[in-house]
């Protein structure tokens, strides 16, 4: 089996970027709909025939596939879980309690300061960026939307903590996953990454302070309390609802991994719905039901599918929706696309040919982390996965960076500052596409709000560029 040149590496990279453009050309916001999902299986197919050009079986080919599918069916079930979860805190009341005491409690000059700090402290506590989006987040986005901030400018306030606590994390997937491909341990790592994310965190918190300020005429009109009675007026908003959202962190805090204790936490939604909504439950079964066939009805309908309550307010009836599991099998179709294309790549050595290129163009210490910063974001681009942006530019750049005497927990900061972090940046990235679907905002309206994540990669390869914080090998002692 052959090496692939670099430029017939490149044919199908290129002809993805054209796919991709056309389809937000002709599709606009509906393209990950099913046109990205073709673009991406186009690319494959291109990537196939070049392989069995180059001498790769088929078998070879669905191995790569499979194998890469495999990576991601934890992610997956992940999915299909915070589906279920988002429908029983829905008609429990455990969302409409966090969106009542929110609009009680917020104004819209700290809401994003606020919503930025929350999100970052559960997330740092859990480890799960998506386990925090999943929860809190989607409730921040209600309260946000109710105070008249921009969907986007909200997502993006609920993103860039959310990332900054995965990333900081020990419990965290990625920050485990860091050191292990570069070679150092972790708390190094983490330690060794707090001179450029804390930083960054910083300059967001005070971005995001000064939009607050600048939205302060945010008109907290008659609607704001029109909104609260609305949903006084059809939920039960006990306080003890918020036990459900406890117990979920508690259990992730605790190790557990997210999905069983995102299962526990819907089905806790469920009971806590026939507990303190039945007029709920009653509402949303069907004629004739007995109460406990309505309630059965009624939560696995809303783990399942779509489920409104409606409150006779438009604008609170806009926040009482979810889709329930149905509602992310688009995502889960965008992200078996994105997978099938990333393991024919990696398999054909598409991806290693590009990036080898790269490295050999690397002379300076800033260049070099320069260029691991930008394959990574050429992975989370192209094999649409977080984790392969970490796991195959780790393996690649590790040698390199011990030849030219830098320590390795440089570039497993690398790897997270700008693999991590920029993968909820892309669209038909498994976590672009995953977070969109949950708080329900295209990557197109919040990219450009995420600033922690925006800026991550710009502070770490400006580190390198000045030599600030760049710890060298210790030399090996002599022996006597």
């Amino acid at each position: 089996m052959k090496s692939p040149s670099f430029l017939l590496a490149l044919v199908p990279i290129a002809f993805l970027i054209i796919l991709l453009s056309l389809n937000i050309w002709v599709f606009n916001a509906d393209a990950t709909g099913g046109a990205n999902q073709i673009a991406l299986l186009g690319a494959a197919a291109l990537a196939a025939l070049i392989g069995k050009r180059l001498g790769y079986t088929w078998k070879d080919l669905l191995g790569g596939i499979v194998n890469s599918i495999h990576s991601s069916l934890g992610a997956m079930l992940i999915l299909l879980m915070i589906g279920a979860l988002a429908g029983t805190w829905m008609i429990s009341g455990i969302v409409p309690v966090m969106i009542y005491y929110g609009l009680e409690i917020l104004h819209p000059s700290i809401f994003l300061v606020a919503a930025c700090i929350v999100s970052a402290i559960i997330s740092l506590a859990t480890g799960s960026s998506w386990s925090t989006i999943a929860t809190v987040g989607v409730a921040l986005i209600g309260i946000g939307t109710a105070l008249g901030l921009s969907t986007g400018m909200v997502a993006g306030a609920i993103i860039s903590g959310a990332y900054f606590g995965d990333k900081m994390s020990p419990l965290s997937d990625t920050t485990n996953l860091a050191p292990a491909m570069a070679g150092t341990e972790l708390f190094t790592h983490i330690r060794y990454m707090m001179y450029t994310t804390f930083p960054t965190f910083a300059i967001t918190l005070i971005i995001f302070g000064i939009l607050g300020f600048q939205a302060k005429d945010v008109a907290v009109d008659g609607s704001v309390p029109e909104m609260m009675a609305a949903l006084e007026s059809k939920f039960n908003l006990s306080p003890l609802l918020f036990l459900v959202p406890a117990a979920v962190i508690f259990m992730i805090v605790k190790k557990m991994d997210a999905l069983p204790a995102l299962f526990i936490g819907s089905i806790l939604g469920g009971l806590f719905a026939i507990i303190f909504q039945p007029d709920i439950i009653k509402s949303l079964a069907s004629e004739g039901e007995s109460f406990a066939q309505a309630a059965y009805h009624v939560v696995v309908e809303a783990m399942a599918n779509s489920t409104t309550v409606s409150t006779g307010n438009v604008r609170v009836d806009g926040l009482l929706e979810s889709r329930g599991m149905a509602g992310m099998l688009n995502t889960i179709w965008l992200i078996l696309c994105a997978m099938t294309l990333g393991g024919v790549l990696e398999t054909t050595g598409v991806l290693r040919k590009l990036t080898s290129v790269i490295v050999k163009l690397a002379k300076s210490t800033g260049s070099l982390i320069a260029s691991t910063a930008g394959t990574c974001l050429f992975f989370n681009a192209t094999a649409s996965d977080q984790y392969l942006a970490i796991v195959v530019p780790g393996r690649m750049f590790a040698e390199t960076y011990k030849e030219r005497g830098l320590a390795p927990e440089n570039l497993s900061r690398t790897l997270e500052d700008s693999g991590t972090v920029t993968s909820v940046l892309i669209p038909w990235n498994t976590c672009g596409a995953t977070q969109s679907t949950v708080l329900n905002v295209a990557t197109g309206e919040y990219w450009m709000w995420c600033f922690f994540n925006l800026l991550s990669p710009v502070v770490t390869v400006a580190f390198g560029y000045l030599n600030f914080k760049i710890r060298k090998l210790e030399a090996p002692k002599a022996e006597a």
